[in-house]
């Protein structure tokens, strides 16, 4: 009858080496330093990509301008059309590095209800 308690504590500390391999792999430590240097690399990239699509519209519209001699159309449409297309790239930049971060920590939680906010 030692077999059955034996297969049954062996259960239990297998089951309870599982959960602590669960738990250290939950509470991955990040350090602030590491997050903070993402976080902000995430930033400078979108600022990048939102300056840098307005001035590549800039060039192309000044390109257009001396080929084409529509000034100052070429220019102003070069802007807003580089302007636009600097939104979408960002948007989907920024929707990339949600889901990187989502895979990464897994989705995010919700914060506690507050009742000092609401006067």
């Amino acid at each position: 009858m030692s077999h059955p308690d034996e297969s049954r504590e062996e259960a239990i500390k297998r089951l309870s080496a599982r959960a602590d391999a669960l738990k250290a792999r939950q509470a991955q430590a990040v350090s602030h330093e590491a997050a903070a240097a993402k976080v902000s690399g995430y930033g400078y990239r979108l600022i990048g990509v939102l300056i840098g699509g307005v001035f590549v519209g800039l060039a192309f519209g000044a390109i257009a301008d001396a080929l084409l001699n529509i000034r100052p159309w070429g220019m102003i449409v070069g802007v807003l059309l580089g302007f636009g297309v600097s939104i979408w790239m960002a948007v989907r930049s920024a929707q990339q590095m949600t889901a990187e971060v989502a895979k990464e920590y897994g989705p995010p939680k919700d914060l506690p209800f507050d009742d000092e906010d609401e006067d």
